[in-house]
């Protein structure tokens, strides 16, 4: 007795010779999938907190995320929303500057006469562990 998919029509029925296509998966150990997306610690100098972060995140949504006040008054009121525009969301990295993404062009001539440990926190993304101080 031959079983027929009940979603064929009734005149497509299988044939013996035909191959289903086969779905292969490949599972790997939860230490070598972590080991290729590495986490990084941000610690937030100011607020005396730490905040994990995957490797590619953005250090504005981490804090945003984490109840991490990176706004003065001016700010909070008139912020560009994280598109990089306002230059509001200034930090100060005290540790871990290489784990960082590079300056984009817009924080080159925003903080040119900023020290080189100054960035837009909207602009960077976080590739290790990292110290911030926030409202510099």
């Amino acid at each position: 007795m031959a079983l027929t998919p009940s979603r064929s029509p009734p005149t497509a029925r299988a044939s013996s010779s035909q191959q289903r296509p086969t779905i292969s998966l490949e599972l790997r150990p939860v230490s070598e999938s972590l080991s290729q997306h590495p986490m990084g610690t941000i610690h937030f100098v100011n607020e005396n907190k730490d905040v994990i972060a995957a490797t590619g995140s953005n250090l504005r949504i981490k804090a945003i995320e984490n109840g991490i006040d990176i706004y003065k008054l001016y700010g909070k009121m008139m912020n560009c929303g994280g598109y990089g525009q306002c230059a509001t969301c200034v930090v100060e990295i005290v540790e871990g500057i290489e784990n960082l993404s590079d300056r984009t062009d817009f924080e080159n001539r925003t903080l040119r006469k900023k020290p080189d440990n100054y960035r837009l926190a909207c602009q960077v993304l976080v590739n290790g562990p990292v110290s911030v101080r926030t409202k510099p």
